[in-house]
């Protein structure tokens, strides 16, 4: 069974230790097999987006930094050497099926502040309209510990999101999700279709592999959230193989994770995927339910502010229990938010004048998280 056969718009990522050899050297032939998979999916109409990993695996060899662990400063001189090189095999590999490559950097910045996001989306829809190939990663030679993804999983998850991909594929070292990392357990159970992401899914993920990657089980599940959640369906497959898009048509093992059943609204599918909240918002069981019917959030349903943020930030709900069941963006700062929960519309206004706002979350700036978004799909 073909597994990409429902999906127009694809967006794959590209490990580090697919690309590039313990040596630091370019999987040359394996980059020209994904290369040939890659351009007969578009001569069947798929669009294709890569966010690949490998500039800094690529920028260790080319300056001989061997050591297991990298300085800051050091894994951004090896990024900035690795980029060229990551770019130019990417434009030869695809150029060779006269396919047109054009990349891409990325901070967390252009997918968390909206405007920058509107920016980068607009970009990457002209290059697919133009029939090529945009090809992404974080920009590692600039970014810090304290502002990076960290990890190509989510980043994916964060760009299929944005260009509304219809199925994200991380190729990895492991043909799927199973119910236990299966190099420490051999009776660890593969998983073919996981219908939603529960905290049991999430128990099941291990750690990263090896020094040339950052992530693992544990973020490949966190990327299937935020692109599930925004109705991107996603697949993890065995990427070490030969042609592995092409065995993914013709029936190999993979996980396909289900997306939600309804595509958020575009405003509602950012809001959903950022990575980071400045703060939290604890509400009763009676504000918890209203959510659930499309209200939005009033000050009197909420019992406890949490963090220090400013109107606009992205803020996290939680119900009595603490337990996210929304994220939206906040209709007041933090300092007002403590001033006004537990109080009625009329009192609110009294605090703080007639010209705000009375939601702390309005309903078009908010988005129900997993199972609740679902539960409130049904019900409308």
């Amino acid at each position: 069974m073909n597994a990409l056969a429902p999906y127009k718009r694809l967006t794959i990522k590209i490990g580090s230790a697919l690309l590039v050899d313990k040596q630091g050297r370019l999987r040359a032939a394996w980059l020209a097999d994904l290369a040939a998979d890659i351009a007969a999916l578009k001569a069947q109409g798929s669009e294709v987006v890569i966010v690949s990993s490998g500039a800094i695996a690529l920028g260790r060899g080319r300056l001989g930094l061997d050591a297991l662990t990298l300085t800051l400063e050091q894994s951004q001189a090896a990024a900035s050497a690795g980029q060229i090189a990551l770019s130019q095999a990417w434009a030869e590999a695809l150029g060779r099926h006269g396919i047109v490559t054009g990349q891409i950097l990325i901070t967390p910045n252009i997918t968390e502040e909206r405007r920058y996001y509107l920016n980068a989306r607009t970009t990457i829809a002209t290059l697919l309209g133009l029939g090529a190939v945009p090809i992404i990663n974080e920009n590692d030679s600039v970014a810090t510990a304290e502002i990076r993804y960290g990890d190509n999983d989510r980043l994916s998850a964060r760009v299929a999101t944005m260009i509304e991909a219809d199925c994200l594929i991380l190729l990895s070292d492991i043909d799927g999700l199973y119910t236990a990392p299966p190099a420490k357990d051999p009776s660890a159970i593969h998983l073919s279709e996981v219908p939603a992401i529960t905290p049991s899914i999430e128990a099941m993920a291990g750690g990263a592999a090896s020094h040339l990657s950052r992530g693992g089980m544990t973020t490949k599940v966190e990327a299937g959230k935020i692109a599930t959640h925004a109705g991107t369906a996603m697949i993890i497959a065995k990427g070490t193989e030969a042609h592995p898009l092409k065995a993914l048509t013709e029936g190999a093992r993979h996980t396909l994770f289900h997306p939600a059943r309804s595509r958020a609204q575009a405003r509602k599918r950012w809001i959903m995927g950022t990575l980071a909240v400045a703060g939290t918002l604890q509400v009763d069981a009676g504000a918890a339910k209203a959510l659930l019917t499309g209200k939005s959030l009033l000050p009197i349903g909420v019992t406890k502010v949490s963090g220090d943020f400013e109107r606009g930030d992205t803020i996290a709900v939680t119900n009595p229990d603490g337990t996210e069941i929304a994220r939206g963006l906040a209709g007041l700062d933090s300092d007002e938010a403590r001033l006004v929960m537990g109080k009625r519309s009329d009192a609110v206004v009294e605090i703080l004048g007639a010209g705000n706002r009375a939601a702390l979350v309005h309903r078009d700036n908010l988005v129900l998280v997993g199972s609740q978004e679902e539960t409130s799909s049904e019900r409308a």
